[in-house]
């Protein structure tokens, strides 16, 4: 299984390295609709056209937050933000141990289209990403393709 979501965030990574940016306007039909029905008071603040996919960001009860959507109106996974006092222990104690001096700046809960939970920790110019339970999986550089995984 951790294999499967590795691959998952491996494709995503490499999708979202091409994003462009796109005009509501330009964005399908299904794709806006599957957006409304998933968040139907929401205001789309921004659209990325990765691949053949699309993300939209939004803000909704204050809490910053994107979903990426399929061709056909998919959800393929759902990111939001949090405050990191909500990430796991085993996130911050990671971070502790492996990153001293160092402190997360943002936060965010992803949840994929079969529930599963992973979480991201940004700390400098770096996501570090942890499966549910606080377990390190991997770290991707923002804006490189360069990922550093768990070698256990």
């Amino acid at each position: 299984m951790k294999k499967i979501f590795l691959l998952f965030t491996i494709g995503f990574a490499a999708i979202t390295a091409n994003a462009q940016k796109v005009k509501e306007a330009d964005v399908p039909a299904a794709i806006k609709a599957s957006f409304t029905r998933a968040h139907p008071t929401a205001k789309a603040d921004k659209w990325e056209k990765e691949g053949n996919n699309y993300e939209v960001e939004f803000t909704e009860n204050k809490i910053e937050s994107s979903i990426e959507i399929g061709p056909n109106g998919q959800i393929y996974n759902t990111e939001t933000e949090i405050a990191v006092s909500e990430l796991p222990k085993g996130v911050t104690d990671y971070c502790s141990k492996n990153l001293p001096g160092k402190k997360i700046k943002e936060a965010s809960k992803i949840t994929d289209a079969s529930g599963k939970i992973s979480y991201e920790a940004e700390v400098e110019d770096a996501d570090y990403i942890f499966d549910a339970n606080g377990t390190f999986l991997e770290k991707k550089i923002e804006g490189n393709d360069k990922k550093e995984k768990d070698n256990k």
